[in-house]
């Protein structure tokens, strides 16, 4: 007799049935639980012991801490989480502290009850999970623990009689204490990753101990390397990847449509590391698509060089992306192919995955084909040269290029009038750049002009993205799974937060059923001179939702496009070379395509490349803010105008006007008065003089402290405001004597952010 029959005659519950029970309890379950959900008793639940056993050593189900089970490769019902990120507007997420499965562990975001983002980066706690219909995990925090601390990177100082060190992350605002017996031979001054040691002495520094050095944190390129460190952002390719990305490099090129008379243009930044993409375009001679236009988006045919499942596969997933700092690149691939076979440059054959599209004189794709392709590009321009061209100051290398240019311009127009005529959001936030020497040393940081060659460009692109979006839409039903760039509309807590920022400077948002990027852009155009105009653009951006990958084609709010994917840059994006494995798939295209076993963890694929994607841009903003501190630490004491980025109850963000790089005032400097923060405007008010902080108004201040090592500056004010306000804001009146000390929620000295 077989064990299913015995275990049927004997009243026991089917596997089935048990797994079922514990994945859908909406509670943590135990042996004790299953019995008498099933009506067990006596020896029955021996049985049902015997049965629980045999799945957890098949792995189908788990038990957790506390004797509960779940089902096997998931999050239990209540999990230990480590707290991983809170964003700017106070969202936290964690991760299980416990996973011992393949693959990054699912992302938990966390629900607190009482105050609001009290816990932080690094801090733990116990929660309930809550499986959302989307897939994703809510925790609802029921206890909190000891925080536990990992190895953290910083600058050893010698203290007296004490060696300390000073923590490169300046959202730690932490010391810890070296004993002198682990400092491993640092310095003095020298960077160091140090492992902590256990509690010490309880009202004393947690000690730690130097496990490696990394010299010289003011060197060149030390920067990068504090943010490579503190994101754990991998920078060795495996011995196999190299090895197969050298081979592969030399292959020969396959079978392709031969596409090397068509003049493909390269536009690139003038310090590109990388050429992904090229593009082409000509009047349609068709007669049935009148003034419209042939366009053509040539990208490298990464899939035909990397192919899934390799170790070159695998190491390229783990980053997700390459990640750019002012000083170095980490790439996604190795340089034989992200620099070399697969760059597209204008002296050599090269492999390209190819849309070609017709295009309407008023923007819409009418039709369009991918194909393999053998394509030689006609030149390498950066977009100053292309500019200057089009202007009217063509150069020996940019003039025998100027009908290819001018027609790139021609299809361009069409694309514009598509783009105008759905409206996306029009953001135009300026970006930094940080100029180096050849040693590595700062030189100028200055603003990255915009030109018509960027939006060129880009318009080409999103054509392409949308057509390749398209062309897998049309394929799901066959099993071809593909990876889309997900940007979901704003939640209505942050839509009703920005409308009361505006309402407070007197700007009315009109929030209906359905809000568009129009809505936003009607806000840009009517406040677009005045002196706050870009912090509303900042605050626009803020409300916006964290673009992300996902498998299913939901759209792109800020591009205003029902479909959407990343197809273009398969060199530094994960995402695109998923999306050209799919093409390839779907299309018949040749070998390289998507395997059953990618499309089986798919899902899990987007959400990993996802989190990289935040880790290189977190990174790369970090890196940025210590370049800039440290171009601005031997300017100490001097003044500068500044702007209001931020306003706190513990003080103000301010931004240097035309360098860029946040700085705090603390609130301690601002006076002896009290100061009264309106959560809803964001404004700090002097309850005696009447003086008044608010976003985006501008001050003189003056230096005090800028660290290159955290990339922190700190200011003070060189004259207060007197009760101003923006243009058109209503004046609020100061709160009564009798009520200064009940509205005060700022102006402890010392006060530090939370």
């Amino acid at each position: 007799m077989t064990r299913l029959k015995k275990r049927q005659e004997a009243g026991l519950p089917t596997r089935d049935e048990v797994v079922a029970f514990i994945k859908d309890s909406p509670v943590a379950v135990g042996k004790r639980e299953i019995a008498r959900a099933f009506g067990l008793s006596g020896a029955e639940k021996i049985g049902l012991k015997a049965l629980l056993k045999e799945l957890e050593i098949e792995g189908v189900i788990e038990r957790a801490a506390g004797r509960t089970y779940h089902v096997g490769g998931q999050l239990p019902k209540v999990a230990a989480i480590k707290i991983t990120k809170v964003t700017a507007d106070g969202d936290i997420f964690g991760e299980p502290e416990v996973w011992e499965h393949p693959g990054k562990p699912p992302a938990v975001k966390i629900v607190e009850r009482g105050r609001r983002a009290s816990l932080g980066v690094g801090d733990r706690c116990v929660v309930r999970i809550e499986t959302r219909g989307d897939g994703r995990f809510r925790g609802h925090v029921l206890k909190r623990l000891e925080r536990k601390i990992e190895n953290v990177l910083g600058v050893v100082r010698r203290s007296g009689r004490e060696w300390r060190l000073e923590v490169a992350d300046k959202r730690l605002r932490a010391e810890f204490l070296v004993p002198p017996d682990h400092l491993n031979g640092a310095e003095h001054g020298e960077l160091v990753l140090a492992e902590p040691m256990g509690r010490g002495r309880p009202l004393g520094l947690q000690p730690v101990k130097v496990i490696e050095r990394l010299g010289d944190p003011f060197a060149p390129k030390s920067f990068s390397l504090i943010a490579i460190h503190q994101k754990g952002i991998p920078t060795e390719f495996s011995d196999a990847a190299i090895a197969q990305a050298e081979a592969s490099s030399r292959q020969d090129l396959g079978e392709r449509e031969d596409l090397r008379h068509i003049p493909f243009l390269v536009i690139d930044p003038v310090d590109a590391r990388d050429h992904d993409d090229a593009i082409w375009a000509e009047p349609d001679d068709d007669p049935r698509n009148k003034d419209g236009w042939t366009l053509g988006v040539a990208i490298a045919d990464v899939s035909y060089f990397v192919r899934p499942g390799s170790a070159l596969d695998q190491d390229a997933r783990e980053r997700g992306n390459s990640v750019y700092f002012p000083d170095r690149v980490v790439p996604m691939l190795p340089h034989a192919l992200s620099s070399g076979a697969c760059s597209l440059t204008s002296d050599a054959d090269k492999a390209a995955l190819v849309c070609l599209m017709k295009v309407s004189a008023t923007g819409q794709i009418r039709s369009w084909r991918f194909t393999r392709a053998l394509i030689r590009c006609a030149v390498n321009l950066s977009y100053e040269q292309a500019q200057g061209a089009i202007d009217g100051n063509a150069d020996a290398h940019t003039a025998p290029h100027l009908k290819g240019l001018w027609n790139l311009w021609g299809g361009w127009g069409a694309l514009k009038a598509a783009r105008d005529a759905r409206e996306p959001l029009d953001l135009d936030l300026p970006e930094k750049r940080v100029i180096l020497d050849d040693r590595g040393r700062i030189v100028e940081i200055r603003t990255r002009e915009r030109f018509d060659a960027h939006r060129v460009v880009e318009d080409y692109m999103i054509a392409a993205n949308v057509a390749a979006a398209k062309e897998l839409e049309k394929h799901h039903a066959s099993g071809v799974v593909g990876v889309y760039r997900i940007h979901e509309p704003p939640t209505q807590e942050k839509l009703v937060s920005l409308k009361d920022y505006l309402e407070s400077l007197e700007i009315n948002l009109a929030l209906g059923q359905v809000v568009s990027p129009a809505v936003f852009n009607r806000v840009l155009e009517r406040t677009k001179e005045e002196p706050f105009a870009e912090q509303i653009a900042e605050q626009i951006l803020r409300t916006q939702t964290q673009a992300y990958y996902g498998t299913e084609s939901v759209g792109h709010f800020g591009l205003a496009l029902t479909s959407y994917a990343h197809f273009t840059s398969p060199i530094r994006r994960y995402a695109d070379l998923m999306v050209h494995r799919a093409l390839v798939r779907a299309l018949g295209l040749g070998e390289g395509g998507i395997t059953d076993e990618q499309v089986k963890h798919l899902a899990a694929t987007a959400e990993h490349i996802s989190m990289t994607e935040r880790r290189a841009m977190e990174a790369e903003r970090d890196t940025v803010d210590r370049y800039i501190a440290a171009y601005l630490s031997e300017r100490i004491g001097e003044t500068f105008p500044g702007r209001v980025t931020g306003v706190a109850k513990f003080g103000l963000f301010v931004t240097i006007e035309g360098l860029g790089g946040d700085g705090l005032i603390p609130i301690s400097t601002l006076g002896d008065e009290r100061f009264h923060f309106d959560e809803a405007s964001r404004r700090l008010e002097g309850g005696w003089t009447g003086a008044s902080f608010f976003l985006g108004q501008k001050l003189t201040i003056r230096l005090v402290e800028a660290n290159p090592v955290t990339g922190g500056m700190r200011f003070e004010l060189v004259e207060k405001p007197e009760g101003e306000g923006p243009t058109g804001a209503r004046a609020r009146p100061r709160p009564r004597p009798a009520d200064r000390g009940r509205r005060r929620t700022g102006g402890g000295r010392n006060r530090r952010p939370v």
